[in-house]
């Protein structure tokens, strides 16, 4: 596979769950750097705005396994990784896995989960692998999270914590359609989904070569140094309690290289860094004064060093 091929694999799925999802080809292309990166997706927005509709959609267009799991407060760790019993017929302990162990994972509405819950997603998010009685298993890849969680309510929800937001290489929303998308929602979903006509046009094996000739694509030193101006800022940043971490600068990084190549570069621009810098690195930061589930707060800081940064020459 070459570096061009990646443009032909995105231009393809984001054609095919176009089919579905209606005017939210920026969403799209955000799960597709999540996909080719190995990173993972966070959704936040009110309930109806197609989160799940979006994630079968794109799990529909790769040939791979696809899980959805239901957070609630009475979910277990064991029924999110798997869990060993005892076979009474073969008189030996076996492994029953959980459907942590499949290709794209949906975790509804995560935030329903206790701590203890979504602590069991932090090693299978950052290390692709999973720990039970003392025996570390491989996940499948390729392997990517759709989390999503509702914003607004608040009664039994456990805000997700820094650690695990750390773990979501993009957070971004849905949000309401325009007048003319949500007529073209209602025509198409008039007589049946098209969620169930829908065909895979790529396979599993093709997002993992893309996933491992991405980082070729080219970067300047004047990036570099962009990315660092960037993360540097927001640790200096007046309303900021605790700033972008390295694992931050990486994720921008990663981001960045699959969005030039998406866009039919094999370079990256400043424009690819301003472009990804709020969806990569706004729930990255604490601001003060805030919990740090504020929805707009991080958001208007990254937006403002933005501003507020020497974007460097092409």
């Amino acid at each position: 596979m070459e570096l061009k091929d990646i443009g032909l694999i995105a231009e393809k799925i984001r054609e095919n769950v176009s089919k579905v999802i209606v005017d939210k080809e920026d969403i799209i292309d955000l799960s597709l750097i999540c996909v080719i990166t190995g990173g993972h997706m966070l959704l936040e927005d009110v309930p109806g705005t197609g989160k799940t509709v979006f994630a079968r959609a794109l799990a529909a267009s790769i040939d791979c396994n696809f899980r959805r799991i239901q957070f609630t407060p009475d979910l277990l760790p064991s029924d999110v990784t798997g869990i060993n019993f005892y076979n009474q017929k073969e008189n030996k302990f076996t492994f029953r896995p959980g459907p942590i162990f499949a290709n794209i994972v949906l975790a509804d509405e995560i935030n329903r989960a206790t701590p203890r819950t979504q602590s069991a997603m932090l090693e299978c998010m950052e290390e692709k692998q999973v720990t039970i009685d003392g025996e570390t298993k491989e996940l499948y890849l390729p392997f990517l999270v759709v989390a999503t969680q509702n914003p607004v309510e608040i009664q039994g929800t456990f805000p997700l914590p820094e650690a695990q937001l750390d773990r979501f290489l993009i957070k971004t929303s849905m949000g309401y359609p325009n007048s003319k998308s949500e007529i073209d929602i209602l025509k198409r979903f008039k007589e049946k989904s098209p969620l169930t006509e829908l065909k895979a046009v790529v396979s599993s094996q093709d997002i993992v070569e893309a996933s491992k000739i991405y980082s070729t694509v080219k970067v300047s030193d004047d990036i570099f140094e962009y990315i660092t101006k960037i993360t540097e800022a927001s640790r200096r940043h007046s309303s900021v309690h605790l700033g972008i971490s390295p694992r931050g600068s990486l994720a921008l990084l990663k981001a960045i290289q699959v969005k030039a190549l998406i866009s039919g570069r094999s370079f990256v621009t400043p424009d690819d860094v301003k472009a990804m810098a709020v969806p990569v690195l706004a729930h990255r930061i604490i601001p003060k004064g805030l919990s740090g589930q504020n929805i707009n707060a991080g958001e208007k800081i990254i937006k403002d060093i933005i501003e507020h940064t020497e974007v460097p020459l092409e």
